[in-house]
């Protein structure tokens, strides 16, 4: 029967029970009741129970075996503490030769389950934690225990004071607790021995469940007399072995001798926290989380043989069990239980019995009894009919009561995440006390001393994190998380976590989102909600100060004003809702709404300056650092191309393109503070130095929209010393960082282009550009520990000249441009690609115009110089090779309007070469030059150009009629040049008046006469001149001409039609009386010519 096991089971594997990390139920696991969680309704007071199984390192149970009557349990058996392979590994735990619970035994089940922490359950402890709290009202021993709030979870510990103070004595820690015990509590402390009866008991337990296992009855004689002292040895240690308390900051020597955690000898506390490249989209949270030895921070591991999830009623608990389970037969599942048949069942006991089986999900209950140790008999009993047992009765209604009265005073007072609280009964007193021994601990010197310190801290980090890591979170977890982390750095000491306050500081800074500054409001809104969905909205108001906990009038009052609340009575906790459930009370965790761009970056910003204080605080100075081994050799810093990650020569390429833009120092691609590449501090800063450019960029961007250009201007070269040092520190640049980068020159080059438009208010952009807050100035001193940050001091400099703000943004948009194409972004980034290229379209726009003006003036200027000067020609060519640049920007992406546009300047710069030489020869014996018809035909050329560009006038209204106009003019000035200064000297005259005519007809074609704009009376009046010049011109060809009567009379025709329209127009227009007068004199005069002729 003892060798009986369930078929198909099988043994979990021996790494489950280690608790290196968290076991997988196995196929033996599984067969237990309790991983369906069946709920029990018991007696006739229901009571909902459910229980799954998370973890079992326990081997497939096996059958008891039944020991024969009169076996001698003061003899141990022959398999007495031995290894079993029926027990599985783990061993003699199982049989739990020790009740007592481990100091921070819940933070090893919190770290194992840290998705449940914090969020869906109330309570982590330790079963007999719960047991010894729900028998409060029933018993009159002492409770001591300490709680931990973690978001809606509590984590129950014991608080041994015994234990504690022992410690004390020998190590001087804890003084401040045992001086504020014997003051207020019990004056005459002494440790309480435990009897001889109670080592008794505990041997025959243990003996007892060995024989049941051994399946055999007999008592078989020991085979040796040295296992005698050893058990009872054995027996007297685990007591004290069970509160192992770590010393405040003490490395336990299981993780102290990782090797990574020796190699940092400044902090040997530190589990190490990598973050992997963070994306810059919040959905994309690669927050990898690599403790050293990561579950067993401080030592502290999840010891018990089942990790359970136990709803009762409507309390969720993660509750750790050792209570040994048989099985197999009949049974598929029973506890098992040795009484004293002189002792009869307690209400204790009978509660005790009652919680165990219903925790673990055990149907029954087999006791055996004995007197003296001599097995007497055995009895069955259901786990429902435990309450009913004769003596041992009691309601399961009020245990229920109990749990949830608990529940509330507990949650409604221990309400400061960090805080380690104390819940106190004294021996023999119905006075329950709960005390926050972190504040008392802070009147002390040193508020590190509380041992509980480290490991909340790294649990609040650890929830914190597995948060951050779910890509699906909802914003509204945002609040949750932040109050989690600062709560974590609250508790630690800097100069000791330098790490984990790092990477707190900066998870707190990717809370706030920078990606897209222009779209940021929209997005604003959910972050008012409440942010965790397991606090209500409202706090309940308490209609009765005794119900809400606050303070009783006590006998003693020196007592009440250090408790945080008190239970007067325990008879109160079994009064139904006595204590309302105030556990959906609110915290402070709403998350901080920022509408204002500026106030987020500013967040931003100082956690990015806490996270690089702690870097930089963690790394050895120079002075520091051990001299060089000559038998070493020096690691040189180069990687092999083939097993490089990223894309391939993206860094030589870089260096190229910094090399070309001037701002490569020699030998400066690396960290100046002596860094190690790959250390967490590397990866830490490389972050953290990421975020600070991201977040100046987006004040950047803001100052900009104010129209702030000096501001603008400081926080892009913020933006971009940043980047720059994060280039000198990176070892894999990855194709992102240079889209940021392009980014960042982008805007810079907007700003440098505002500043050059908007000169008149210098002396206040200026006086932005040189104001910087202290947090800049702290964080620029970080990056200077690494790099000179001088590598785009080019694209940030306030220059007061016009010329070289200009060409300082084209630079600026030209590499941006560069950096998208050796990068093979623009593929990726189609719309930040057409972005770069219409602003360089656009500069070089601006600066060709600024050379045509200043090429204007000079000429303005030349009144007594017959030639054009060099200088004159110099602006030319730049003017014109700016156009000609800006027109292939927008031609290669397709902007037909900005191509026309541009090559309407072009044309204006060949009239503006045209009016240059126009000005040679003496004024009477000018004659227009073949220089001139040759850059007013390369107008003309440019502007038809712009015409064929936009196709139909649909296209861009607007721009179609001011190319027409241009054309119009340009042919209209090149005809009243050749008609003013005809070039007799080269053509007759019969060719330079067709010549002009045809000029004249085609300026008609471009002026558009009809439609209504701004521009018709101007169009009107120009058709008007030119009919009437056309109109003379015919005139007096018909007066000094002779001999053919056809061509004479063909002159007289057009005459007169070119007169009568010219009166039409002249007519339309109100305010050109004085050219009607003359067209109509004119008329007059060629009626009498004719009429003589």
């Amino acid at each position: 029967m003892g060798d009986s096991k369930e078929a198909g089971a099988e043994c979990p594997p021996a790494g489950a029970a280690a608790r290196g990390g968290l076991g997988l139920l196995t196929q033996g696991e599984s067969e237990e009741p309790s991983a369906q969680g069946s709920a029990l309704f018991l007696g006739g007071n229901e009571v909902k129970s459910r229980a799954v199984v998370k973890y079992s390192s326990a081997p497939p149970r096996t059958a008891f075996a039944r020991l024969e009557e009169k076996t001698d349990l003061k003899l141990p058996p022959a398999n007495w503490l031995r290894e079993s392979a029926k027990l599985g590994p783990a061993g003699t735990t199982i049989l739990g030769n020790s009740k007592k619970s481990k100091p921070f035994s819940s933070f090893g089940m919190a770290y194992d389950f840290i998705d449940s922490v914090g969020n869906d359950v109330d309570v982590v402890s330790d079963s007999e934690n719960i047991k010894k709290l729900l028998k409060i009202p029933y018993s009159k021993s002492h409770v001591s225990m300490a709680v931990h709030r973690i978001g809606r979870t509590l984590l129950l510990d014991e608080l041994d004071i015994q234990e504690l103070f022992m410690r004390s004595s020998q190590t001087g820690d804890w003084t401040w607790l045992k001086e504020f015990y014997q003051r207020l509590i019990d004056q005459k402390w002494q440790r309480k021995k435990k009897s001889k009866e109670h080592w008794y008991q505990k041997a025959i337990l243990s003996k007892f469940l060995y024989y049941s296992i051994n399946g055999d009855g007999a008592a078989q004689p020991v085979p040796s007399t040295a296992e005698q002292p050893e058990s009872s040895s054995s027996d007297q240690t685990n007591d004290s072995d069970g509160a192992s308390w770590p010393a405040p900051f003490e490395m336990p020597s299981s993780v102290s001798e990782d090797p990574s955690a020796s190699s940092q000898g400044s902090e040997p506390l530190e589990p190490s926290y990598i973050v992997g490249h963070v994306a810059s989209a919040p959905k994309e949270q690669n927050l990898t989380t690599l403790f050293n030895d990561g579950e067993n921070s401080q030592g502290l591991k999840n010891d018990f043989v089942r990790n359970i999830l136990w709803t009762f009623e409507d309390i969720h608990m993660l509750v750790g069990s050792n209570m040994p389970i048989f099985g197999g037969g009949r049974y598929p599942a029973v506890s098992l239980r040795l009484r004293d048949n002189n002792k009869p069942i307690n209400v204790l006991t009978g509660i005790d019995y009652w919680l165990d089986n219903l925790i673990c999900n055990v149907p029954e209950l087999v006791m055996c009894f004995h007197v003296n140790g001599i097995v007497q008999k055995y009895e069955m009993i259901k786990t429902e009919e435990i309450p009913n047992l004769e003596n041992s009765n009691f309601s399961t209604k009020v245990i229920k009561d109990i749990a949830q009265n608990i529940l509330s005073f507990l949650k409604s007072n221990c309400t400061k995440e960090g805080h380690t609280y104390w819940l106190f009964k004294a021996s023999g007193s119905d006075i329950v006390k709960l005390y926050d021994l972190t504040t008392l601990c802070e009147e002390t010197e040193d508020k590190y001393q509380n041992p509980f310190t480290m490991p909340v801290a790294i649990l609040l980090y650890k929830v914190a994190c597995n948060m951050m890591m779910k890509k699906n979170q909802n914003k509204k977890h945002y609040g949750t998380i932040r109050t989690l982390l600062l709560n974590c750095v609250k508790l630690l000491d800097k100069s000791r976590h330098p790490q984990i306050i790092a990477s707190a500081n900066y998870m707190l800074s990717e809370l706030f989102q920078l990606d897209e500054p222009k779209k940021e409001e929209s997005s604003e809104s959910p972050l008012n909600e409440n942010s965790d969905e397991s606090y209500s909205e409202e706090e309940e108001e308490m209609p009765d100060s005794d119900e809400n906990g606050s303070y009783s009038t006590s006998s003693d009052p020196s007592d009440d004003n250090k408790a945080v609340a008190i239970i007067k009575s325990v008879g109160e906790l079994s009064v139904p809702e006595k204590y309302k459930s105030i556990h959906q009370i609110r915290p402070s965790c709403t998350f901080p709404v920022c509408h204002d761009t500026e106030e987020r970056c500013r967040l931003v910003l100082s956690y990015v300056l806490e996270g690089l204080k702690s870097v930089d605080s963690s790394i050895k100075k120079e002075s520091d650092l051990p001299a060089a081994d000559p038998n070493t050799p020096i690691p040189l810093k180069y990687e092999d191309e083939s097993t490089r990650g990223g894309p391939e020569g993206l860094e030589k390429q870089m260096a190229l393109f910094l090399d070309k833009m001037g701002s490569l120092q020699k030998g400066n691609y690396s960290s100046q503070s002596g860094m190690i590449p790959g250390s967490w501090q590397h990866k830490m800063k490389l972050q953290l130095i990421l975020k600070s450019s991201k977040a100046y960029y987006v004040l950047s961007d803001a100052a900009m929209s104010l129209q702030k250009y000096g501001r603008a201007l400081r926080y892009i070269k913020l933006a971009l010393q940043s980047h720059d040092t994060y280039c000198c520190l990176c070892t894999n640049m990855l194709s992102e960082v240079l889209l940021f980068l392009s980014q960042y020159l982008t805007l810079c080059g907007d700003i440098q282009l505002m500043l050059a438009q908007n000169a008149n208010n210098r002396a206040a952009h200026l006086e932005e550009f040189n104001y910087q807050t202290k947090e800049d100035q702290e964080i620029l001193h970080s990056l200077h520990r690494e790099s000179s940050c001088q590598g785009f001091a080019w694209a940030t400099d306030l220059s007061t000249d016009l010329e070289s703000q200009l060409s300082v943004s084209c630079k600026c948009y030209e590499a941006a441009n560069e950096i998208l194409q050796f990068s093979d972004l623009k593929s990726q980034n189609p719309e930040h690609y057409v972005q770069v290229l219409k602003r360089m379209g656009n500069i070089r726009n601006e600066m060709g115009v600024f050379y045509m003006n200043q090429a204007a003036a000079l000429q303005s200027e030349r009144v007594v110089s017959k030639s054009v000067s060099t200088a004159e020609q110099q602006l030319w060519k730049k003017s014109f090779s700016c156009f000609e640049k800006g027109i292939h920007n927008f031609e290669s992406i397709d902007d037909a309007t900005n191509a026309a546009l541009l090559l309407c300047n072009t044309g204006r710069l060949m009239r503006i070469c045209a009016q240059a030489h126009c000005g040679a020869g003496d004024e009477f014996k000018r004659e227009f030059s073949p220089e001139e018809g040759l850059y007013y035909n390369k107008a003309v050329d440019y502007y038809l150009k712009a015409l064929r560009s936009l196709g139909t006038r649909d296209i861009h209204p607007a721009v179609w009629d001011s190319v027409n106009w241009e054309l119009s003019t340009t042919y209209f000035t090149m005809a009243t040049l050749q008609q003013d200064y005809a070039p007799l000297s080269r053509k007759a005259q019969e060719q330079i008046e067709k010549e002009v005519s045809e000029a004249m007809m085609k300026s008609l074609k471009y002026c558009d006469v009809d439609s209504v704009s701004a521009r018709q009376p101007l169009c009107q009046y120009r058709a008007a001149t030119i009919h009437h010049r056309l109109a003379s011109m015919y005139h007096s060809c018909l007066r000094n001409q002779v001999g053919d009567e056809h061509l004479r009379k063909q002159h007289r025709v057009l005459a007169d039609l070119h007169y009568s329209k010219a009166v039409k127009l002249f007519q339309l227009l109100k305010d050109a009386p004085c050219e009607l007068l003359r067209v109509q004199l004119e008329r007059v005069a060629f009626a009498e010519f004719q009429m003589t002729t």
